[in-house]
C-alpha cells in the first residue's frame, strides 16, 4: 500500500467516524476540507467498493504511461532531476511528445518514484551541537515583519527590531511603524544597550541594507551611519552569510517566537501602546518564563551576564524621525496640527514620510532620508500651516521665469518694467504672478498681449490675477460676432410701397347683400 492509499483510507474512515457520531455532510466536508458530493459519495460506499475504487484508479490508464521507462531510467541514473527538468527532456527526446501541463508531468514523476521506490534527495546539512559562548560575548540581532489586525476591521503592518543575548537569551524588542532605516536602527541598538544594561563583545547580522552597502568577498562596507555609531560604542561586528539564518538561530527562533506568541491576533491599537505592550510581555513571558535549551529563565541569567557585558554610555543621539502618512492633498497630521507638503509628494494610498522634530521646528524627510521641507512647529491644535512654495514649480530659476514672459512681448523693455513692478509691490509672490502671467500669454497672439500690457501700465494693475483677467476681458470682446455685411433689398422701390395705403372694402355693398337675403327670406 502506498502512501497515498494509506492517506485515502483514513480520509475514507474518518468521515464514517463522524457521521456514525451524528455529523451531517455539511459539517464533516467543513471539518475534512472536502466537498458535500465527495462526502455523500463515500457514505454510500462499503470498504470493498472504497477498495474497487481504489483499484481502478492505480490501474487506470496514464496519458504517460508510454514514457515510464525513460522516466524511470532517469531518475534511477539521476535521482535528484527535477519534475521541470523532466519535462524538457520528455519534450527533447521525443517529437510526438503531448501537449500536457507542467503539473501533470509532476505528478507522473512522483507516482513513478513511488512505484520504482526512487525518492526525492534532499540537500543534507550536518549540524553540530555549538557550545555555550562566554557570558556578555555574543549579542544577535535581526528584523521582522508583520501585518496586524486594527480595531476597524483593517490591516496595518509593523516592522520590529529584535535583539537577544547569546548565554543568558535575555531579549529586547522594538516596534515601528515605518521601515527602519540606518539612523532608526541605531537608535534601536541604545534602546536595546539600556534595556540589557550593558554591550556585547560581538554583535551578529545579517547582511542586511539597512547597516551594509555592499559586500565582496568577505570586505563589508557599512553605511555612514551605523559605521559611526559602532566606532562610537565599540562593538565588534560579524555577518552571516546571505540566505543562512541557521547560522544564527538563537534570533532567527525570536523572530518567530514573537510573531506566534506575541502578535498573533493582537489588536493594533498605536505605536506607542504597542511597544508598552511588547515590554510587559518580555517581562512577564519572554524573559521570565524558563528557556528550553537552558532551562533557565533569562531574567534570572541575565543578573550574571550583565556582570560581563562592557558598559553602555548613553550616546547623544538626534530624535528618531518617525513615519507619518501623508494625504492625498499633500499633507500631514503631526501633533492635531496638519503641514503642507510640496506637491507630488503623494505618490498613492500608503504614501510615508519620516518627520523630525527639531526644537520648535519639524524637518520632513523621505524615506531615503532626503530631506523634503522644514517649517515652524504650529502652537495650539487644529491649525493648518501652508507654504506656498509648496504649490509652485520651484524647477525654473525665477530670472528664467521672467525672461521667458518678456519675451512674449513685442516691447520686452516695457514688460520688463510691468515685472519690476510688482515684484516691488510684492516681492514674497512675484514667482506666483510671474507664472500667472505666463500661463495666461500661452493662449493670446503677441497683439493681444500688447494691448493687455498697455492697459495695466496706464492703469497701474500690477497683479498677474489683474494681468489674466484684462488679458480675458480684451480676448472675449475681439472674438465678439460683428455684422459688417450691407442689408441687400429685394426691390429698390420698397420705400414707396411702403407709403402705399391697402385697399378697403365698402359697406355698402355689405349692406346691399345682407338686405336682398332678408326679402328672399
Amino acid at each position: 500500500m502506498t502512501g497515498k492509499d494509506l492517506n485515502n483510507w483514513i480520509m475514507y474512515h474518518e468521515i464514517h467516524q463522524l457521521s456514525r457520531l451524528g455529523f451531517k455532510k455539511a459539517k464533516i466536508a467543513h471539518f475534512l476540507v472536502l466537498d458535500v458530493r465527495t462526502v455523500g459519495k463515500y457514505l454510500a460506499m462499503s470498504e470493498d467498493d472504497y477498495e474497487q475504487l481504489l483499484s481502478r484508479s492505480r490501474q487506470r490508464n496514464k496519458k504517460l504511461s508510454p514514457y515510464e521507462g525513460f522516466v524511470r531510467d532517469r531518475l534511477s541514473k539521476f535521482q535528484d532531476t527535477s519534475a521541470a527538468q523532466m519535462h524538457d527532456w520528455l519534450k527533447e527526446h521525443h517529437e510526438n511528445f503531448p501537449d500536457i501541463t507542467g503539473r501533470s508531468v509532476y505528478n507522473f514523476v512522483m507516482f513513478v518514484r513511488a512505484e520504482h521506490n526512487i525518492p526525492v534527495l534532499g540537500i543534507q546539512r550536518d549540524y553540530f551541537p555549538v557550545e555555550e559562548l562566554p557570558w556578555g560575548e555574543q549579542g544577535q540581532v535581526d528584523f521582522g515583519q508583520y501585518n496586524m489586525r486594527t480595531a476597524g476591521g483593517g490591516r496595518k503592518k509593523v516592522w520590529f527590531f529584535v535583539m537577544v543575548l547569546s548565554r543568558s537569551r535575555m531579549k529586547y524588542l522594538w516596534f515601528s511603524d515605518c521601515p527602519f532605516t540606518s539612523e532608526s536602527v541605531c537608535w534601536a541598538h541604545e534602546r536595546a544597550f539600556a534595556y540589557v544594561e550593558g554591550v556585547p563583545v560581538i554583535m551578529v547580522y545579517d547582511l542586511d541594507r539597512i547597516m551594509v552597502v555592499d559586500e565582496n568577498m568577505g570586505e563589508i562596507l557599512l553605511t555612514a551611519a551605523f559605521k559611526a555609531y559602532v566606532r562610537s560604542v565599540g562593538f565588534k561586528l560579524h555577518f552571516c552569510r546571505k540566505a543562512d539564518p541557521q547560522s544564527k538561530g538563537k534570533v532567527e527562533n525570536v523572530v518567530g517566537y514573537i510573531k506566534k506568541n506575541f502578535l498573533y491576533n493582537r489588536t493594533y491599537q498605536d505605536l506607542q501602546s504597542l511597544n508598552e505592550q511588547a515590554l510587559a510581555w518580555l517581562h512577564r513571558t519572554a524573559n521570565h518564563l524558563p528557556h528550553n535549551v537552558t532551562k533557565q529563565s533569562p531574567q534570572s541569567q541575565h543578573l550574571i551576564e550583565k556582570q560581563y557585558l562592557n558598559p553602555h554610555k548613553p550616546l547623544p543621539m538626534e530624535n528618531k524621525p518617525t513615519c507619518y502618512y501623508v494625504r492625498k492633498n499633500n499633507v500631514i497630521s503631526y501633533k492635531s496640527n496638519f503641514y503642507s507638503l510640496p506637491q507630488g509628494t503623494y505618490q498613492g494610498r500608503g504614501t510615508q514620510v519620516l518627520v523630525k522634530q527639531t526644537g520648535q521646528h519639524i524637518e520632513v524627510y523621505s524615506l531615503d532620508e532626503e530631506l523634503i521641507c522644514a517649517c515652524e512647529l504650529a502652537t495650539g491644535k487644529g491649525n493648518t500651516v501652508i507654504n506656498t512654495n509648496h504649490r509652485r514649480d520651484t524647477s525654473t530659476s525665477l530670472q528664467v521665469l521672467i525672461d521667458q514672459v518678456t519675451g512674449r512681448f513685442s516691447h520686452p523693455g516695457q514688460a520688463r518694467l510691468y515685472v519690476e513692478a510688482i515684484r516691488a509691490r510684492l516681492p514674497r509672490y512675484t514667482r506666483d504672478h510671474v507664472q500667472c502671467i505666463l500661463k495666461a500669454l500661452d493662449r493670446v497672439s503677441i497683439g493681444q498681449a500688447d494691448e493687455a500690457l498697455a492697459f495695466c501700465l496706464a492703469h497701474e494693475l500690477y497683479s498677474g490675477g489683474e494681468f489674466e483677467q484684462v488679458l480675458r476681458v480684451q480676448t472675449s470682446q475681439s472674438q465678439a460676432p460683428k455684422r459688417t455685411d450691407p442689408l441687400n433689398l429685394v426691390h429698390s422701390d420698397v420705400a414707396e410701397k411702403a407709403r402705399q395705403a391697402p385697399q378697403t372694402s365698402n359697406l355698402d355693398d355689405y349692406e346691399t347683400i345682407i338686405n336682398a337675403s332678408t326679402a328672399n327670406l
